[in-house]
């Protein structure tokens, strides 16, 4: 899956101002990602509010971004959840024949072992037509998926293919990556410790931010990957004030503050999200402006 190396963007869902899907938007942002570098795009995933979108708006989402993208990058969808049956009847159900891949994200709420974990992606590799991202995000679910159950998942599912690392646990990490199979990707969903996993030999990230400035972010991942560390350390403290701020009042709240800026997006999310306060607006339009001024 060299396809999946390098910088991908978890695509936020744009909303207009009496919250239905901002499809004007959405394009504009696909076109955005694309023009300036990023490797691939991640449809529905968790930053793009899946949880509060119908069935027929998830469609909407899918098909804008299929048609915008053109067959020009490679293409990965969210299919998760809490209820094993529901994700393994979504899979089967479902048109997947423009990705690449699936992001499937640990079970949330239920706070299963790490045996229930294990079987429930066994369950969704088993169902699966196409490869399959799982994603650790202890933070949003409230468990954490082991390096253990992770190693054994990389060696017991030959298409499950990679992770989404987001436990911001190096140590973990470490562990994934010194213990893997050859061809399993450690892929960072934490945009603090994307370049340190990279550096350390994972293959790349699925970022927030990377969509709202994907041509710095994009670039400081592929000088990572080429191993020069100190360009690429260079880079990182550029953005990595703009990385913080996003995630204080939670995510997507931060990177739609960002696309407002941008004037490519509103800053509305649906509840129980809340828009970012007028305070870390002010604070990522400083950022922004700045950010803008030093590359000129």
């Amino acid at each position: 899956m060299k396809e999946l190396v390098g910088t991908g963007v978890a695509l936020i869902t744009p909303f207009k101002e009496d919250l239905s899907v901002d499809v004007t938007a959405l394009r504009n942002i696909v076109e955005y990602t694309i023009s300036n570098g990023v490797n691939y795009l991640v449809v529905l995933g968790t930053t793009g509010e899946p949880a509060t979108l119908t069935s027929n708006e998830k469609q909407l989402v899918i098909d804008t971004v299929v048609s915008v993208n053109a067959g020009r990058l490679p293409l990965v969808l969210g299919v998760g959840g809490n209820n094993t049956m529901a994700v393994v009847a979504e899979l089967k159900e479902r048109d997947l024949s423009d990705f690449v891949a699936i992001l499937s994200v640990s079970p949330y709420y239920n706070r299963p072992t790490q045996e229930g974990i294990y079987q429930h992606f066994k369950a969704i590799s088993a169902a699966s037509p196409k490869p399959v991202i799982v994603y650790n995000v202890p933070g949003r679910t409230g468990s954490n998926m082991t390096a253990d159950t992770t190693l054994r998942l990389a060696k017991d599912c030959s298409n499950i293919i990679a992770i989404k690392e987001a436990s911001g646990d190096m140590v973990q990490i470490l562990s994934i990556l010194k213990e893997k199979p050859t061809d399993f990707m450690v892929i960072s969903g934490d945009d603090a410790t994307a370049l340190a996993t990279v550096l350390a030999g994972g293959s790349g990230v699925i970022s927030v931010i990377g969509q709202g400035i994907p041509a710095e972010f994009s670039k400081m991942i592929a000088v990572g990957l080429e191993d020069r560390a100190a360009a690429a350390q260079q880079l990182y403290q550029a953005m990595h004030e703009g990385i913080d701020l996003i995630f204080r009042e939670g995510n997507p709240a931060g990177i739609k503050a960002i696309f407002e800026n941008l004037n490519l997006a509103s800053a509305k999310v649906r509840l129980p999200l809340i828009e970012a306060s007028d305070d870390l607006k002010s604070k990522l339009n400083a950022y922004m402006n700045n950010f803008k001024k030093e590359l000129v």
